[in-house]
């Protein structure tokens, strides 16, 4: 096997791979590269969902759109009409299927599965040097897509963290039309917590509880919650589970670490790739990984995350910033938010296509008493 390579990618997940697909496609002008991922082997540990087209190449990946949603509180519940920027999914397994098999067939890049660094890369000369178990390696250009340090109280404004398990029930129970994307209902006004559920046909659904805290929490911390979201849709039918996924999302990075030499980038969730109000990361992953392919290409230095706009940015740190220090209020402030927002324009926003029309209507529509109270709170925080 080779040492010398004109990239090193860190990291064989969403991003390395998603940048890796689109090396593969510029044929001719795809830099040798390697990819050096920690995991033996993959398996279907995620599902990805977003509003919107895919990218053309990802296309044939998507196994479900759904034209509708739903927000629901002990309040009131309400469905959204979506079907202009339809919520599709794409399941990790498909994914990283497509990816292997791609990278198989391009001799231009080589994955090397159940390898880690020993260490950080290390720069001599005009190389990085990458020494692993397996052997040493060096090229030009490494870029970093691991998260680094484990999350930890403090590294965000909020974490979102989530445990879900795909449940095949004995009978027809879900709605296969109808995403319910927040259902606050049961659960501890002390905290932001909700169930999410995608329903992949009536009988089979993947079931998820979700917290957004100041705390990053683990499967065993919130399997109690997921075991009475389950008992809550499944009543007295029988159901089996098919698998299980946990994450972990930054809403809103205290510190997304600036390059101090650009031929040595970290990229992905933990490094500006998760939209800080929502935690959805996948189409602003593979974005990125289109320009940093077509920089690649055409001989030029990687290129790192786009920074948000600075109105954007500010929009999502107030509202973060209001929803860490009033978790109560958020089950009626999302349902205000969806009930007084046309749905276009909130799919829009949600996605990053908002206009700043976009932008006024949604601040236009949340409740002005708890935003001005806490306003001067926020500006201090964005300031700092």
């Amino acid at each position: 096997m080779a040492t010398k390579f004109d990239l090193i990618i860190l990291g064989g997940g969403c991003a390395g791979l998603s940048l890796a697909l689109r090396l593969a496609a510029l044929g001719a002008r795809c830099p040798r590269t390697l990819i050096i991922e920690a995991r033996s082997a993959y398996a279907n540990d995620r599902t990805w969902c977003f509003w919107g087209q895919p990218a053309a190449l990802l296309l044939p990946l998507v196994q479900q759109r759904w034209n509708a949603l739903t927000v629901q509180t002990g309040a009131g519940q309400v469905r959204i009409d979506c079907s202009a920027t339809p919520y599709q999914r794409i399941s990790a397994g498909a994914f990283y299927a497509e990816a292997l098999a791609v990278i198989a067939r391009t001799a231009a890049i080589t994955l090397v599965l159940g390898e880690t660094p020993d260490g950080a890369a290390r720069k001599a000369g005009q190389s990085w040097h990458v020494a692993c178990g397996q052997g040493a390696y060096q090229a030009p250009l490494v870029i970093d897509t691991r998260a680094g340090a484990p999350p930890r109280s403090g590294g965000a404004t909020l974490w979102q963290s989530f445990y879900g398990q795909e449940v095949a029930c004995t009978e027809d129970l879900f709605d296969p039309a109808c995403v319910t994307l927040m259902d606050f209902r049961g659960t501890d006004s002390q905290r932001i917590l909700f169930t999410y559920v995608l329903p992949l046909s009536t009988r089979r659904a993947l079931v998820e509880v979700t917290q957004f805290g100041p705390l990053p929490l683990g499967p065993a911390q919130l399997a109690t919650e997921l075991a009475r979201a389950i008992a809550a849709r499944t009543g007295t039918a029988r159901f089996e589970v098919l698998r299980s996924e946990h994450g972990i999302l930054p809403m809103g990075l205290h510190d997304t670490g600036s390059p101090s030499d650009p031929t040595h980038l970290r990229v992905g969730v933990f490094h500006g790739a998760a939209r800080p109000a929502t935690g959805y990361a996948f189409q602003r992953i593979q974005r990125w990984a289109e320009r940093c392919a077509g920089s690649l290409g055409a001989g030029a230095l990687p290129l790192g995350h786009t920074a948000d706009a600075p109105l954007l940015r500010a929009l999502d740190g107030m509202f973060l910033s209001l929803l860490r220090a009033r978790p109560d209020i958020a089950p009626a402030l999302f349902l205000r938010l969806f009930q007084a927002v046309d749905s276009a324009c909130l799919t829009r926003f949600l996605s990053e296509q908002g206009s700043l029309a976009d932008c006024a209507r949604i601040v236009a529509a949340l409740p002005k008493g708890p935003f001005l109270r806490h306003l001067p709170r926020a500006l201090k925080a964005l300031a700092a």
